[in-house]
Parts: C-alpha cells; sequence; structure tokens
C-alpha cells in the first residue's frame, strides 16, 4: 500500500491485517476505541471476522478459542480493560497460546482518565495475572512503528507460541503520522499443535490446567527454559547519540520523541547527552545498560508513572551508576525543556 496519514491506532490493525490476522474480539475503550473501530471496518473486507464481545473477560477467552484454531488472532484494550483481560491473559500463557494483545495505556489507578501515561508496565512486564508467566512486549513510539511492531508481535507470538503485547501510551495511539505499510504476508507459519478439526484433533489437548503438581512443575520449568531463549535472541533497542555521552536518559513510547529533542537541544549547547530506548520491554535491554554503564556516568529515566521502568534499570546496573528519575503522573506529559532543565542538574551536581 501506499504511504498513508494515519492515527496509531489505525495502523495497528491494518500492520496486523497485513500480517495475516483475521479475527478480533475486544470491547471499545478510549483512547482505544479506534483500533475497535478498524478492526470492524477493514477485517470484514479481507474476510475477516471482528466481534464486539460483551465484556473485555469475555474478549480474552473468545482470543484463547481463535488462537487455539491454527489462525491469527488479537484483542485490544486501554487499562482498565486490560485489568479485565489478566486472568485469561495467564491462561493463554499457560497454555503457550500466540496471539496479540494491544495496550493503548490511559492514567490511572481506578478509572482515572483518558489522557496518556505509562501506569500499565508493571501490570504487563511483571505479570498483572497470575502464576509464573512472561509475555513478549514491545514499545512503539510512533504510527509507523504501530504498525511494523504489530507485525513483529505476531510472528514472534508464532514462533515461540506466547502471546506478544504491543504496549503504547494514548499519545501514541492517537497521534496521526506518515506510515508506509509493508506488503503481505502470502504464508504463516504451520502450528501442528493447534485444532485444525481433522482426525487428528483428538490428540491434540490445549489446555492451562495441570492438577498434578509434578506436572505442574514440569510445565513452568519449560516456560521458564523458552523465556531464557527469547531474552537471549529477542532484545531489542535504540541508541541516540550514545558514544560519547556523560549522561544518558532511558525512555519508551511517547517520552522518547521529547527526550530526543531535548537531547538535540543539548547536544547544539555542548552538552554530552544521549538516550537509550528500549523497543522491547520483555525482554528488558539488561545487558545493554550494563555495557553503557562501563562509559557512561550517570543515567536518568523518564517515564509518565511513579516509576516502574527504572527499577529495572537500577536492578541491570545493581548500583554501578546512580539512576535518577524524572517522572510526570495523572495524564502529564513533560516538555523538552522540563527534561533539559532535570538533566543539566544532574551534570552540574
Amino acid at each position: 500500500m501506499a504511504k498513508q496519514l494515519i492515527k496509531g491506532n489505525e495502523a495497528v490493525v491494518k500492520g496486523a491485517i497485513l500480517a495475516g490476522c483475521r479475527f478480533y474480539f475486544g470491547y471499545p475503550i478510549t483512547p482505544a476505541s479506534e483500533v475497535a473501530e478498524a478492526a470492524a471496518y477493514y477485517l470484514p473486507k479481507v474476510g475477516g471476522t471482528f466481534i464486539q464481545a460483551e465484556s473485555e473477560v469475555a474478549a480474552i477467552n473468545m482470543v484463547y478459542g481463535a488462537a487455539s484454531a491454527d489462525v491469527r488472532a488479537m484483542t485490544a484494550s486501554s487499562s482498565p480493560g486490560i485489568s479485565l483481560k489478566m486472568e485469561g491473559l495467564s491462561y493463554c500463557a499457560g497454555a503457550e497460546l500466540p496471539f496479540v494483545l494491544v495496550d493503548i495505556m490511559r492514567a490511572g489507578p481506578g478509572l482515572g482518565n483518558i489522557a496518556p501515561e505509562q501506569g500499565d508496565y508493571n501490570q504487563i512486564i511483571k505479570g498483572g495475572g497470575h502464576g509464573n508467566y512472561k509475555v513478549v512486549c514491545l514499545a512503539p513510539n510512533s504510527a509507523q512503528e504501530m504498525c511494523d511492531l504489530t507485525i513483529l508481535a505476531f510472528d514472534l507470538a508464532d514462533k515461540y507460541r506466547i502471546p506478544a503485547v504491543l504496549l503504547a501510551d494514548g499519545f501514541i495511539g492517537q497521534m496521526e503520522e506518515p506510515v508506509e505499510f509493508p506488503p503481505a504476508r502470502t504464508s504463516l507459519p504451520d502450528k501442528p499443535w493447534a485444532i485444525h478439526s481433522d482426525a487428528d484433533d483428538e490428540k491434540r489437548l490445549i489446555t492451562s490446567i495441570n492438577l498434578e503438581p509434578e506436572l505442574l512443575e514440569k510445565h513452568n520449568l519449560h516456560l521458564q527454559e523458552k523465556y531464557a531463549e527469547i531474552t537471549r535472541n529477542e532484545i531489542r533497542f535504540e541508541d541516540y547519540q550514545t558514544a560519547d555521552a556523560e549522561l544518558v536518559i532511558i525512555a519508551y513510547g511517547v517520552v522518547s520523541r521529547i527526550v530526543q529533542t531535548t537531547i538535540d537541544d543539548m547536544r547544539a549547547a555542548g552538552r554530552k547527552v544521549g538516550m537509550m530506548r528500549p523497543i522491547s520491554l520483555w525482554p528488558f535491554p539488561s545487558a545493554h545498560i550494563v555495557e553503557l554503564g562501563d562509559q557512561v556516568k550517570q543515567f536518568l529515566v523518564v517515564e509518565l508513572s511513579d516509576g516502574q521502568m527504572v527499577d529495572d534499570v537500577r536492578l541491570a546496573l545493581n548500583g554501578k551508576r546512580p539512576v535518577h528519575l524524572h517522572n510526570r503522573m495523572g495524564g502529564m506529559v513533560p516538555s523538552p525543556e522540563e527534561v533539559q532543565e532535570r538533566a543539566l542538574k544532574i551534570l552540574e551536581g
């Protein structure tokens, strides 16, 4: 398709269709409603299915069924709706079902408001559902990446039989930008484990329940081995002006766009500041942060939460370098000048 001026929320759906997704189950919620609206409009045009479920709980369980049946399926919501999906997400992770969940984060806690925030980091990365599970989590910072990382999320989900989450703040979902779409997938990976409505189906059991403790422990150990393999192979990040930096700012989503402006302004004034943007929030680029710590004197984490990603940065560095936090909450977003003021204070001691 030709380049289009399009919202991030709509780019997600077009990317999903190009990736071979044909099933969407969801319930509208601001600021993610355009995802459901676009899915309802575009999926029937390619022979796909859109169902507005009666609730978020119903939607995630519909995804469970579709993902069991050898199809690419997705759902989307915003923070309170994601909370309702957590039990089903744990079930899907336990059953090793590949699908894509899109979370367009809004401010909280509680009902909060519809302004952008990044307060769902812990819920997604640390496991908002029960049990010992992980999900692949990718964090776009543009409408283009809303498309590209959705396609990647489907590929990683199928490759590792794992749910994959696209975690974006409300600004990135609502932002309208030019997007260049890649060619549509002409073939998808085989899934011999899935339900195919054939004679071998009676040999296939897709479930997240293991009543025998020994079997459940064995299954958990298998999952942990898979998560370790993903950590070895699928870490993604972007460095910006870090080669000679004295201070590296770590940010994702819309905050990384703000920080890039800050760095450009500070570089023009002769200040050696850089940015590391995690693209995969899980697996988290901890090893790369440690490498940066060999050359960088200090770090500043900027995020729209009470300070959630900063815990993973501090854990990676283990006291090797000072890690500062600049955060906003409730839908408030820092300006480039605000971030620059904080960075200057750190550089000047």
